[in-house]
């Protein structure tokens, strides 16, 4: 199947973007929120009328929503934010009160990109797409990140969480699989907040968390019944590369195992329903890197060793120099098909069953 990068996927939603640009910007308020950032929790902005016909199973977080606790949780997370650990940075920015964190987010919500994505994993995109909602900045700050404009230079529009409930809404009415929020963390609040809007309103899509990987265990236990699909990143087995090329998270490794064994224990193998979507389940990406910088072979004889056999993982061979990658001579070039076929060779030797190989027509020697 052909891919789609983000790259692309983000060129691609331009139209969108457009028809937004009347939204408030940066420097304004925004819909649904008082002029205080440090106010209490802001209001919603209307999201319409509940959904008629949806037939889809109910999601996990359906359950956390009828009882009252989905709200609960999320107003628990939005207080964290006034002193914020909600990464493992804990950087303690008084993110409530208007400050910006490490990630460059502060309470007020912003959102580079909502539209269906055909270019996610098969089982995520299905034939009407993955509802991909990319939000602005990110706690890893990676220096070869292919979307730093979002990640790292802040591209976005602030909404309401008014706002990003409708766009869960528009996206289901649009067909969508699933509900996919782009790095979550610094906003975990938010989605979970929204969710519980859109819920009332008739959304029943699954909720896909697309993560770096990089997260707190306590975070996660409060995402625990809320998530269907975790679809983490594990970019690093070594703490000297992850601190080299992901400034400040010499931790990676370490917090982002530990954190990928929780959302197993939470969501189990992921396994394709009968018509090939995915619904529950542990999904792993692992980018391949050029000179060995992401561990390939490390990271899988971990997967082998500490999750079972069939545990999904998807070995990515689209690694480009991009941002400030080309600073950084180890990172400065594509991979090698042999590179990638060496990462293939070690995951099935591991034993390892459930491999999403890519096609690596266009690499190099």
């Amino acid at each position: 199947m052909h891919r789609v990068s983000r790259k692309q996927f983000l060129a691609a939603c331009g139209a969108t973007m457009a028809a937004c640009a009347a939204a408030p910007r940066a420097g304004a308020p925004a819909e649904g929120r008082s002029d205080d950032v440090g106010a209490a929790r802001p209001t919603a902005s209307p999201v319409g009328p509940p959904l008629e016909g949806v037939t889809s199973p109910a999601p996990a977080w359906a359950v956390l929503h009828r009882s009252g606790e989905l709200k609960r949780r999320g107003d628990a997370l939005w207080q964290r934010q006034d002193r914020c650990d909600l990464c493992p940075r804990q950087c303690g920015a008084r993110r409530l009160a208007g400050e910006r964190g490490a990630c460059g987010a502060n309470a007020t919500l912003e959102v580079a990109a909502h539209h269906p994505h055909h270019g996610e994993e098969r089982s995520l995109s299905g034939r009407q797409g993955s509802g991909t909602i990319f939000m602005t900045h990110c706690t890893l700050r990676c220096v070869f990140c292919i979307n730093w404009p979002i990640s790292q230079g802040g591209e976005g529009q602030r909404r309401s969480l008014g706002d990003l409930a409708g766009m869960m809404l528009s996206l289901q009415r649009q067909g969508c699989h699933n509900i996919n929020i782009v790095t979550p963390t610094q906003y975990a609040a938010h989605v979970l907040l929204a969710l519980d809007l859109a819920a009332d309103r008739g959304l029943r899509l699954p909720l896909v968390y697309n993560t770096s990987g990089w997260e707190r265990l306590d975070v996660l236990r409060l995402l625990d019944g809320v998530v269907d699909i975790y679809l983490p990143d594990i970019k690093y087995a070594e703490e000297a590369m992850a601190d080299r090329f992901s400034p400040g998270a010499g931790s990676y490794p370490a917090v982002t195992r530990a954190a990928v064994l929780e959302m197993h224990r939470q969501v189990g193998v992921a396994r394709p329903g009968a018509d090939g979507l995915m619904r529950r389940g542990l999904m792993i990406r692992h980018l391949v890197m050029p000179n060995g910088v992401s561990g390939s072979r490390n990271t899988i004889t971990w997967i082998a060793d500490h999750l079972p056999r069939d545990t999904y993982l998807n070995l990515m061979s689209q690694y480009r120099p991009e941002f400030k990658a080309r600073d950084h001579p180890a990172i400065a070039r594509p991979i090698t098909r042999a590179e990638y076929e060496d990462a293939v060779d070690w995951a099935r030797k591991a034993g390892l069953t459930n491999l999403d190989i890519q096609g690596a027509g266009w690499l190099s020697g």
